[in-house]
């Protein structure tokens, strides 16, 4: 087997192992706020103000030091998840398909050969 195959079905493997757990997590929320009865106030505005409300704290773990504990980190960071798989939930997109999508984007706008070793913006390559 060549290594570009091997890639390929490992990136498949790992791609089919996301939709599962996109699965899981999607209707783990989806029964939490159903029980809640928290929808009405789930807006895409609503929505997006909860993900940088909570982006806020996470990065507040950071402020005066090099971080909080990993509990409080992954606290806020669970809950920036959260508010995101809620977000996507609501425009019908899901977060795998999104990130996958992104991804690809942003492998065309900074291709290996330009990118590698460097944190230069795409227009700076």
């Amino acid at each position: 087997m060549s290594l570009s195959t091997a890639r390929y079905r490992i990136s498949k493997m790992i791609c089919m192992e996301k939709r599962r757990s996109d699965g899981v997590v999607t209707q783990s929320l989806t029964d939490f706020v159903a029980e809640r009865e928290w929808a009405q106030f789930h807006s895409e505005e609503n929505l997006a103000k909860s993900i940088a409300i909570e982006a806020g704290e996470l990065l507040e773990c950071y402020q005066w030091d090099d971080g909080g504990t990993s509990d409080e980190i992954e606290s806020e960071l669970a809950d920036v998840l959260t508010y995101g798989y809620l977000l996507a939930m609501k425009i019908g997109k899901s977060p795998a398909e999104l990130i996958l999508n992104k991804l690809e984007i942003t492998r065309r706008k900074y291709p290996v050969e330009k990118a590698r070793g460097t944190s230069n913006k795409y227009d700076q390559l």
